[in-house]
């Protein structure tokens, strides 16, 4: 960081766009800022209130495009309702490509098709991580996808398509998931589904990665995955609430390995946010000196 301060005489910078008052959002928009904070990076907090109309919000995103101090933008989701059902997808088309480290935009999307990408989705990008430094090996491994987003399933799809896995994508209208799922030697869940995933759909031995992080406060369903005297059933009785993963705890039983939740893809996520956004801004730095170059040989 301190040889980029060296060169660019700032350090890299990151804007964040909370609009609404989703609980969740704001916490994870606060992880995201200490973060940036503990790398050295700059980071700026944009809110909105719930009630901001969506031409407010596109007004912003204009402003941040235009900035010369924030090399990449997030605007954190989901967004207020009211701005309506497209207000996402109107975002990621109008984010410059070169700023947009949740690697979402059209362009970035096209570049990670063809394998060229430079700002990839950064939670599929974590998972990729995740597995080498665990040491799993990808290629020639069966990788199942349960789950077909653009944030998540279909980036994650060809993340481990680039790596040379064997890739299976499944979703509410696979027939037989539980028998589809068990081929993998490689699972990510990434559905939103607490404990949808059971033993059934994981192959023994196999590594499961799993992003689900929904916030449960029925007890009926915390008492039915937890036994008595566990440290989450500990943890609910002080909270009222647990986040869960897509995958049931009997998993641990059966997979070779299991990422947990929380702490296992969320950090990682973080990180490569972080990642993202030091590339961005060398490649801005990078493109402002090409053209300085130019104009001087004109």
């Amino acid at each position: 960081m301190a040889a980029f301060n060296a060169r660019a005489g700032r350090p890299p910078g990151l804007a964040l766009v909370l609009a609404g008052d989703d609980p969740a959002s704001a916490i994870y928009v606060g992880n995201k800022l200490k973060s940036a904070g503990e790398a050295g990076i700059r980071a700026d907090v944009e809110r909105l209130p719930e009630a901001a109309p969506l031409q407010t919000l596109l007004d912003l995103i204009g402003r941040l495009n235009r900035s010369d101090v924030h090399d990449g933008i997030l605007v954190q989701s989901p967004l207020p309702p009211s701005m309506g059902e497209d207000a996402e997808r109107r975002i990621f088309d109008l984010i410059d490509p070169t700023k947009d480290v949740d690697g979402f935009h059209p362009v970035n999307v096209g570049h990670l098709v063809q394998n060229r990408a430079t700002l990839a989705a950064c939670t599929p990008s974590g998972i990729i991580e995740l597995l080498k430094r665990s040491g799993v090996t990808i290629a020639g491994s069966r990788a199942v996808v349960i789950g077909r987003s653009d944030i998540v399933g279909k980036p994650m799809a060809l993340l481990l398509l680039h790596q040379h896995a064997t890739v299976t994508v499944c979703h509410s209208k696979t027939i037989d998931l539980p028998r589809v799922a068990a081929q993998g030697d490689i699972l990510v869940a990434a559905i939103g589904r607490p404990a949808f995933v059971t033993r059934d759909f994981v192959r023994p031995g196999a590594t499961v990665i799993d992003v689900g992080t929904t916030q449960v406060s029925d007890r009926a369903i915390v008492e039915r995955l937890f036994q008595p005297g566990s440290k989450r059933r500990e943890a609910f009785e002080r909270r009222g609430a647990l986040v869960i993963g897509d995958v049931h705890p009997e998993v641990a039983e059966v997979a070779g390995a299991l990422s947990p939740v929380p702490g296992g893809v969320g950090p990682l996520t973080v990180a490569m946010l972080l990642r993202n956004t030091v590339a961005a801004a060398e490649a801005r730095i990078a493109s402002a000196r090409s053209h300085s170059a130019r104009g001087h040989a004109e």
